[in-house]
């Protein structure tokens, strides 16, 4: 196992400006059997070393992956910035399971299965990140609808390791530095708010109404006290993804004292991603307010935290 994962890293760290975008198997020589995986690196040409990374989870109700808006897209935004990406396909429950209620047969893909490849990606992209220029200590997840809610959950279940019963033991820490959820779902538990498509994807159709599950995967319910700040997204009008939302979370991080920002939109509706045309013209300045939040917030407390902090498993 050991030798698998130096020689993946090797190969990682090779890949350079020119193999950039060409997709990584990050289970490969691992017990998981999970192939169709992904993780695909978009390093800035010019950013110089130790650029921020973000690892970008495209949302799609935990059924399907948007990675062209909330995947490709955002990754070339965030280039163009000088902040490394790597696009996430992780493990959804599929459009079989979508269109069918047979979820004995056709099981698709359940929690937690997402949280292990978040952390996985995170600890690959750490122990990467000399190869690729970035500062392993500025690692971020960023998040799109359900993305969002997985982005979430990376900093709200960082403490569990959910990668040992695969005899993986990250020398690194999995907790990202900072987390961007935009119009994310957060809740599974409150009915005002849920997001039913989504929570049937996460939990299953037999499972959707487990009150214990509901409650443990219900975010805005989870957040620690040292969670890492949090850059939150939200328009008015979303008709996709209630803006309750993102209020249950902003109060949830209120309340434990967590450095965030919230941005409300009146305008945008859902799905626009880093699209220079969908959403709204008011939605989409969230960029440039991302960008000076990571600036003035995020980056300078990840700085501080790398000199004396604890680090998580």
């Amino acid at each position: 196992m050991r030798t698998v994962l130096i020689m993946l890293l090797a190969l990682m760290a090779n890949l350079g400006h020119a193999q950039q975008h060409k997709p990584l198997k990050i289970w490969q020589g691992t017990p998981e059997r999970a192939a169709s995986v992904t993780l695909t690196p978009y390093i800035p040409q010019g950013a110089g070393r130790n650029c921020p990374a973000v690892i970008v989870c495209p949302g799609g109700s935990y059924h399907w992956l948007d990675t062209r808006t909330e995947g490709d897209g955002v990754a070339r935004w965030l280039n163009s910035q000088g902040i490394a990406a790597f696009v996430l396909r992780y493990r959804v429950a599929g459009v079989l399971a979508f269109i069918t209620h047979y979820r004995l047969l056709i099981r698709g893909r359940q929690q937690p299965d997402m949280l292990r490849d978040v952390q996985r990606s995170v600890q690959l992209v750490r122990e990467g990140a000399s190869g690729w220029g970035i500062c392993p200590t500025e690692v971020g997840v960023m998040g799109f609808s359900a993305g969002g809610h997985l982005a979430v959950a990376s900093a709200a279940f960082a403490t569990t390791n959910y990668l040992a019963p695969l005899g993986i033991k990250p020398k690194v820490s999995v907790r990202p530095d900072f987390v961007a959820a935009l119009y994310p779902v957060v809740t599974l538990a409150d009915e005002r708010y849920v997001h039913r498509r989504s929570r049937k994807g996460i939990l299953g159709e037999w499972k959707k109404t487990n009150n214990r599950l509901k409650d443990s995967l219900s975010v805005e319910r989870k957040i620690p006290f040292d969670c890492p700040p949090v850059f939150l997204v939200h328009c008015d009008d979303d008709p996709v993804v209630h803006p309750g939302n993102s209020l249950l979370l902003d109060s949830a991080l209120t309340s434990k004292g967590i450095p965030h920002k919230f941005v409300r939109y009146a305008t945008g509706g859902h799905g626009f991603g880093a699209s220079d045309v969908k959403g709204s013209k008011e939605s989409r300045q969230w960029r440039e307010a991302f960008v000076q939040w990571l600036k003035t917030t995020a980056l300078p407390l990840a700085r501080n935290n790398a000199k004396g902090e604890k680090r998580h498993i």
